[in-house]
């Protein structure tokens, strides 16, 4: 899929709901998965999901080290989107194994984010 797409309705609905994001963190080092792009050369995907469970499911094989880890809104939009710009990463929303996500640009995800964030 292409990064001209929106995440869909589920997605967003389930994040304003929650005002949370969930990422995959390696217990030890401390690191989070991050991907190269299946759909775009050089360039890197931090796979998102919208739920602790959805999260949890990939935390199998090469991610059995790693667990889900919540990441509000608030925080995404204030620490994460420049950290990541600076490294050139898309967000990969729903992440599956087999590339059945979507890869969506860092600025129109956060965008997208800033208009279902509750203040």
């Amino acid at each position: 899929m292409t990064s001209n797409e929106q995440p869909s309705a589920d997605f967003m609905a389930q994040v304003k709901n929650t005002q949370t994001l969930w990422a995959l963190q390696d217990q030890a080092s401390e690191g989070w998965v991050i991907l190269d792009s299946i759909n775009f050369e050089n360039a890197d995907v931090m796979p998102l999901w919208s739920s602790q469970e959805l999260a949890q499911q990939h935390c199998i094989d090469e991610w059995q080290d790693y667990v889900p880890v919540a990441i509000t809104l608030a925080d995404w939009l204030e620490f994460w989107v420049e950290d990541l710009a600076e490294d050139n990463v898309m967000i990969g929303v729903e992440w599956k194994d087999g590339g059945e996500y979507l890869e969506v640009e860092l600025a129109d995800f956060s965008q997208m984010l800033a208009t279902v964030e509750k203040m």
